[in-house]
């Protein structure tokens, strides 16, 4: 087994001290269609990884999915897990109608709201504007920035104005050409 001196566990101790803890949600129906929508590509989860990692110590990482029975989604899943996200799953449900249900505003809200306490900075990757009404809370009631993830134009402007950054996904978070 290797061992660290202290001077090796002094370094690493101190780089996640200087690093800002952050959270990390993902509305994954959201970016997974708004990507697709804007450019025509899938977004890079490993890509978004690295770069979080690099300027942030990630306490927390929920990925956010709905679970339709589809082994391509049982796959991707499990990367996301492999990535070291939690993926937290809910039924799709078909109504009668014929219109389909399965967001996770509610849950998303909820679990920002938790972890606001022991959180430095959020990250936020959706485009719903629903979500603009959370961002004001958390600023004004617990003094936290929560920064914004989405695809330029299918981003809500109401999400974007609440947002402490917007940051519009770039061919860097993409897959593919």
């Amino acid at each position: 087994m290797l061992q660290c001196d202290q001077t090796t566990k002094n370094r690493i101790s101190m780089q996640a001290v200087d690093k800002p803890k952050v959270g990390i949600f993902v509305d994954v129906q959201n970016i997974y269609y708004t990507c697709r929508e804007s450019y025509k590509k899938n977004f890079d989860y490993n890509a978004f990884w690295a770069k979080m990692s690099e300027r942030y110590q990630i306490d927390c990482a929920i990925a956010y999915a709905i679970y339709r029975g589809d082994e391509k989604q049982s796959q991707f899943q499990n990367i996301l897990r492999a990535i070291g996200f939690e993926v937290k799953l809910k039924p799709f449900i078909q109504r009668r109608d014929g219109s389909a249900k399965g967001d996770w505003d509610v849950g998303i809200t909820i679990d920002m709201l938790e972890h606001a306490k022991q959180l430095d900075k959020m990250i936020l990757l959706s485009g719903d504007g629903d979500f603009a009404l959370l961002l004001g809370h958390l600023a004004h009631n617990y003094h936290i920035p929560c920064d914004v993830y989405g695809a330029e134009y299918l981003t809500a402007d109401v999400l974007k104005h609440a947002a402490a950054e917007f940051h519009c996904i770039d061919d860097s978070l993409l897959l593919g050409k």
